[in-house]
């Protein structure tokens, strides 16, 4: 394959990306806040007020006032999803006394962290990798059902008001990445990289509300009737859609300031552009900035790596109010990985690695109990603002199938629970080094 073919290839890729996606009544970013209505949740009464209205009860709790911050966490999982290293398998260092550049280690590196090794002057790579998200819990919470407790608006007066709707909400949470990288060696020891991400994100909420008379035992009071003229205490709320498009577009900056007989030390920076369209989460809505440092040290046929970056994050609305256009600040993150590349053969090689990252002050769900006035307790959520740890393994393989073209197959796992989370996550992609 041609470099001029390969451009082609990258630009097509561009143009699909940034081509519009299809357009749909509500943002994503509006979905979970919005779920029972951009006014909050309402039940039916037939009570009239002393002033010859009718009475609508009004329920507010922390779910619906400050649930927003779901579009935070998600924001900021999507900033901490590892790009697949755009550094080519095949890194070169060119030998002064033979003239010719040689390959610089049997193995073809690692797969979500970065080596220190450059491609070499004038070399180009390029590669695309798939992975796919399928949230299951956040803080440990099944997605499957989250609990919340809604209570009247001025409960302490009692009476009917002392009532409660009691919610169970399902969420599908889904994100499929598609990232097209181009690497090209600048000079010998500096590289150059664009990751150009095309990213699906799906979303959907069914959440059960049920009535519980705590305060009165009036079915009149408060009830879903769906104008049939009944006084049921069960609704079902739901709302779902997907958008697809361009995501981020990181660009990479690394230099090897370091090479000994054994060991590397490479630095750069990744610049990520606010692309993407944050109202339908397919971006963070705001500039992020990345130093990271690569170390390594090879043991024969075997590399140990170590990588740290902090990324700096400005202001977007998800981490503010999407409907008023407020922004805030979108938390920071330390990152941190380690790990091993063994090249077991010369056309196979076995990468697992370590990788944290550490979130700055950020919303986080805390799960709590709801005690009502007859005493009966009910389980809820909360948010509590504070900083956190996602921990996450990886383990996989590339494969050299002819060539200069390599395949990589790569799981990553959860270690721990916080954020929001996928238990395993697959990765596919294919290399090609020119």
């Amino acid at each position: 394959m041609s470099r001029k073919a390969a451009l082609v290839a990258f630009a097509w890729l561009v143009v699909a990306g940034v081509s519009p996606a299809w357009a749909q009544s509500t943002k994503l970013a509006l979905l979970i806040p919005q779920l029972y209505g951009p006014n909050g949740l309402f039940v039916d009464s037939e009570v009239t007020l002393v002033d010859g209205t009718s009475h609508a009860g009004h329920f507010n709790s922390a779910f619906q006032s400050r649930f927003t911050q779901f579009n935070v966490a998600l924001a900021s999982q999507l900033a901490a999803i590892p790009l697949p290293s755009p550094a080519s398998g095949f890194t070169y260092t060119f030998d002064e006394t033979l003239g010719v550049y040689q390959r610089t280690t049997q193995s073809f590196g690692p797969i979500l962290t970065e080596r220190p090794e450059t491609l070499g002057r004038g070399k180009l790579s390029f590669g695309v990798s798939y992975q796919h998200y399928a949230f299951d819990s956040i803080e440990g919470v099944d997605l499957d059902g989250v609990p919340a407790v809604f209570t009247h608006d001025d409960a302490q007066l009692g009476g009917g008001r002392a009532d409660l709707v009691t919610t169970e909400t399902a969420f599908d949470t889904k994100v499929d990445q598609t990232v097209a990288s181009l690497t090209y060696g600048l000079a010998n020891w500096l590289d150059a990289s664009v990751a150009l991400p095309f990213v699906r994100v799906e979303l959907g909420a069914t959440s059960t509300a049920s009535i519980q008379r705590v305060g009165t035992t009036d079915p009149k009071i408060h009830f879903y009737g769906a104008g049939h003229g009944d006084y049921g205490t069960e609704a079902v709320y739901a709302d779902s859609g997907s958008e697809s498009g361009i995501g981020d577009v990181v660009l990479r900056l690394k230099g090897h300031v370091l090479r000994g007989a054994r060991t590397g030390l490479a630095l750069g920076v990744d610049v990520r552009l606010p692309t993407g369209d944050e109202e339908n989460l397919l971006g963070l809505g705001t500039m992020g900035l990345k130093p990271f440092a690569a170390f390594a040290v090879t043991l024969g046929h075997a590399a140990l790596h170590l990588n740290a970056g902090y990324l700096w994050n400005g202001e977007s609305v998800l981490a503010g109010d999407v409907a008023t256009g407020e922004k805030a600040d979108m938390p920071d993150q330390f990152t941190y990985a380690g790990g091993i590349d063994f090249g077991v053969t010369k056309r196979l090689t076995l990468a697992l690695d370590f990788l944290g990252t550490r979130v700055s002050e950020s919303p986080r769900l805390v799960q709590q109990s709801f005690t009502a006035a007859s005493g009966t307790t009910y389980p809820q959520i909360d948010f509590v603002t504070e900083a956190y740890s996602i921990l996450n393994g990886a383990a996989g393989l590339k494969m050299n199938v002819f060539g200069r073209l390599l395949l990589d197959v790569n799981v990553l796992f959860k270690l721990n629970d916080s954020g929001l989370r996928d238990s395993v996550t697959p990765l596919f992609g294919i290399e090609y080094a020119f």
